[in-house]
């Protein structure tokens, strides 16, 4: 039951105003043995489906939250997963969920079958400075399209080589893409060039790559906060997943306005 079938049993007299209260209390939060409390509304609150961090989670932890979660929702993102992670998903849920893998990203996405998801029709465009940036970069690729948003990628085309930066904003610009995310490690400076080319909002996403001092993604997240480019918001170090959701967010509210004709 969720919060429409609530409202409905009120108004068709099915419910108490009181008892109605009480159901609404218990949907705020499930608990899940005595290691998980999950935020079962979140999906119809803010959009955003329920996002377990597998990181430090036992598998079969994870197994239980996830079987738990998508019973009332039907699809739950699993993020920072490993190979272990994996297997015992795939073991034991494998034949009643639909199980997609982003192998790069370490995100595995559980769904019902049957499910039927809409498109959010934000577009989003995604830089990633290195190579070894494309992981945390990857995290918000698949974020953003399980949220519903056209994707568009280009990678290693960071300021050691400048010109390949403005190629790749320019094709993206043509596209229409209503947010950039710009991942960055090292000096962290690419998300400060691309907010100062283009009119959209710029999501900067530090990464841990980068070594001696100010290594860590130190360097780049101060950076990030220091620019003097406007229009630039910037996510903590490593989080593909939170960029990725504030991107779909924006970009999909941009695209309801776009087809209200706003």
């Amino acid at each position: 039951m969720d919060i429409k079938d609530i409202l409905r049993k009120v108004k068709n007299g099915e419910t108490s105003i009181k008892e109605a209260e009480k159901q609404l209390k218990l949907l705020a939060v499930k608990s899940i043995g005595d290691f998980a409390k999950i935020d079962i509304g979140r999906f119809k609150r803010r959009g955003i489906p329920e996002i377990i961090l597998a990181e430090y989670k036992h598998p079969n932890e994870t197994v239980e939250i996830v079987k738990n979660v998508i019973e009332d929702y039907g699809k739950v993102i699993v993020s920072r997963a490993s190979i272990k992670h994996t297997k015992e998903l795939k073991r034991k849920l494998g034949k009643k969920f639909k199980i997609k893998v982003y192998d790069k990203a370490r995100i595995i996405v559980v769904k019902k079958h049957n499910l039927h998801e809409v498109k959010g029709g934000g577009k989003i465009g995604v830089l990633a400075a290195g190579t070894a940036d494309i992981p945390v970069a990857e995290e918000a690729v698949a974020v953003a399209k399980e949220l519903g948003c056209k994707v568009y990628c280009a990678y290693d085309v960071g300021v050691a080589g400048i010109h390949r930066t403005f190629s790749s904003v320019q094709e993206m610009l043509k596209k229409e893409v209503d947010v950039f995310i710009v991942v960055a490690g090292m000096e962290g400076a690419l998300p400060s060039i691309v907010s100062s080319l283009v009119d959209c909002p710029v999501i900067g996403v530090p990464t841990s790559t980068g070594y001696g001092y100010g290594g860590g993604g130190i360097a780049a997240l101060m950076s990030m906060l220091q620019s003097c480019s406007l229009g630039l918001a910037v996510v903590n170090i490593d989080n593909g997943v939170g960029a990725g959701c504030l991107a779909a967010l924006i970009a999909n509210k941009i695209s309801k306005a776009r087809s209200l004709g706003q």
